[in-house]
């Protein structure tokens, strides 16, 4: 009796928790709708609000390279060879570069079969904003990977660069990892840093609902319905086309390999893709994400060198923008692309793509990047899609956030990082996400899940435990 009582009183606050969650969730829906009405009934108005936006995803940028640091100096630093995170991290790469190939290949196609540029005019202003966009994009191979080394150890956690927080993070957790015992007293502080980084998140969450206010209203009043109505066939069909390569390419891909139903998993992360939706940025929700896979059992090692590899390398949605605007400009200058053409098109966006996430406006600046040094005569023509590129962010965001979640599913079941009995329970209710702490440590009154491997899902790893 006495066990029972005390298990009911603990599970007060996760109720309470629970409720308020679920408030914040409602709150945040609303705010995205209210959002959309200010922009289009007062545009100029909602203009003027985009730094509500900027200030909650800054807050949450702020965020990420912490979460990514605690995540896999713990990942790699407890386990007990460094062969396994060389192959969880080589098998994602591998399946990366398949996965942005198909991406790349079906924008082509679907360009292809729309053919929606044709009858547009483009006027000095519009190609003086495609150069622009061209100077921001354009880097060099050698550029991007020397950005990967930081100045110092520590300028890793602030420089503002996933890459270089993942490359430091791999180089301290494998040295933990070599020091045996003695990295055990770091390992559990890094825990404990881990639990307050995360409880700062928690907090800062409750400023979703202004931050997705003025994020929404800002991008619909600067696009207005009229961007939308005069390049609405590129933009309801680049929407068609990432939906059907989430729920067909993806849903099947993971359903033969896992049997894991993808609506479960988009399902669970739901409240990932609503704030992605109001902030047109998957970064809002990486540290979310990385918290939330842990919880549904998949390992610490897999979470944290998938998740961080794939916003920078594994980029389906941008993938399938970079080559769909690419046939859209062509057409649109009057200068279609033969196939010739577009399959040296589709092996040069292949690199392109990969430092898309290491620039401001990654979409289009890549995009402008890209056709400078492959066809500088079509770079004017990124103009013609900078009054909708905002609304397409949307797309690309959600489009990188699905694919990197069931990148990290398929990457754990294939290397066997996923308690997969725990797994199921998560996506079905029986274990619920503590949106209070955002942290997985539940304790002794958490439910147990029956014939469940023993594994240890809390924020300090298992060596520090013992």
């Amino acid at each position: 009796m006495a066990t029972t009582h005390t298990g009911q009183q603990k599970g007060q606050p996760k109720r309470s928790s629970a409720r308020a969650s679920h408030a914040l969730y409602l709150a945040v829906i609303a705010a995205v709708a209210l959002g959309i009405l200010v922009g289009l009934v007062a545009p100029g108005f909602a203009v003027q609000l985009e730094p509500i936006g900027d200030g909650f995803i800054n807050l949450i940028k702020m965020m990420i390279q912490p979460v990514i640091f605690c995540t896999i100096v713990l990942g790699v630093g407890s386990v007990a060879s460094a062969t396994k995170v060389g192959k969880v991290g080589g098998m994602a790469l591998g399946y990366f570069l398949v996965m942005s190939t198909v991406a790349l290949a079906i924008g082509l196609v679907v360009g292809n079969l729309l053919d929606p540029g044709s009858g547009l005019n483009l006027t000095s202003e519009l190609a003086a904003e495609g150069q622009s966009k061209a100077a921001d994009g354009h880097a060099s191979t050698t550029e991007f990977l020397l950005g990967i080394i930081p100045t110092s150890l520590f300028s890793a956690l602030t420089s503002g660069s996933v890459l270089q927080t993942l490359f430091v993070a791999l180089l301290v957790g494998f040295a933990l990892q070599r020091m045996g015992s003695a990295g055990k007293p770091v390992l559990t502080v890094i825990g404990h840093l881990q639990k307050v980084v995360f409880r700062v998140l928690a907090m800062i969450m409750w400023a979703a609902p202004v931050g997705a206010f003025g994020a929404i209203a800002a991008v619909t009043g600067q696009g207005g319905v009229s961007a939308l109505a005069s390049l609405g066939v590129l933009m309801i069909g680049f929407y068609i086309t990432c939906l059907l390569f989430v729920l067909v390419v993806l849903g099947t891909l993971l359903k033969a390999a896992t049997g894991v139903g993808i609506f479960g998993l988009l399902k669970y992360l739901g409240r990932e893709f609503l704030l992605i939706l109001a902030t047109s940025s998957s970064e809002s929700a990486l540290p979310r994400v990385i918290a939330k896979l842990e919880h549904a059992g998949i390992d610490k090692t897999t979470v944290g060198v998938v998740i961080p590899t794939g916003y920078s390398f594994n980029l389906d949605g941008t993938a399938i923008y970079l080559t769909m605007a690419s046939l859209f400009i062509a057409d649109a200058l009057g200068d279609p692309l033969s196939i010739g053409e577009q399959v040296g098109l589709l092996l040069f966006m292949m690199i392109a793509a990969k430092g898309a996430a290491g620039v401001t406006g990654s979409g289009m600046a890549v995009l402008a990047g890209g056709l400078q040094s492959h066809r500088p005569d079509l770079v004017d023509g990124v103009g013609f899609i900078v009054g909708i590129d905002r609304f397409m962010s949307e797309a690309r965001a959600l489009t990188n956030f699905a694919g990197n979640a069931v990148a990290t599913v398929l990457i754990g079941h294939w290397t066997g990082g996923i308690d997969r009995a725990r797994f199921d329970s998560v996506l079905r209710g029986d274990l619920p996400f503590d949106e209070s702490t955002m942290v997985d440590d539940h304790g002794d009154d958490a439910p147990m899940v029956e014939d469940a491997p023993t594994r240890t899902t809390g924020t300090t790893p298992t060596l520090a435990k013992s």
